[in-house]
């Protein structure tokens, strides 16, 4: 059973923390589901996706394409892992289950610290799968760099 890591966001934009954390998931030699509520902020993540800083190209799409059972990191919208990720990656408050949890490498679960709503759905999140017997971790960059703030 993978862990779940929360990465509550209040300094940096959502795009650099995904990229920083698929870039380091590929590095571990995993695939990477990154799941949305909805298919405009996926294609919002797509676009910036592409044109992140030069020399750290991330090889991904978005689903529904001809060739999302070969894309090392797929943005869509479902739950099933069409390209066989080892890690999941939610943003938009996308849900996420213990099952995912066990299914996977690692789960990461980002949210925009200045948003009631998904501040609240995470909240929600970590009940439900610390209470499902779920490792999970709650990491803020309140400090201006990522540290370790909660492990349950």
């Amino acid at each position: 059973m993978g862990a779940v890591m929360f990465y509550h966001l209040t300094q940096r934009p959502l795009v650099d923390t995904l990229r920083m954390l698929v870039d380091k998931s590929l590095s571990a030699g995993w695939r990477v589901s990154v799941r949305g509520t909805v298919r405009e902020g996926l294609e919002a993540l797509d676009a910036a996706l592409w044109l992140g800083p030069e020399g750290s190209f991330l090889p991904h799409g978005l689903e529904g394409g001809e060739y999302d059972a070969a894309q090392p990191v797929l943005l869509g919208t479902r739950a099933a892992n069409v390209n066989a990720a080892q890690c999941v990656m939610a943003v938009h408050s996308a849900e996420v289950t213990a099952e995912d949890a066990a299914a996977m490498e690692r789960v990461c679960i980002l949210f925009d610290g200045y948003d009631e709503e998904a501040v609240a759905h995470a909240r929600v999140q970590w009940k439900a799968l610390t209470g499902a017997g779920v490792s999970a971790q709650y990491w803020s960059e309140e400090s201006g760099r990522w540290e370790k703030k909660a492990e349950a």
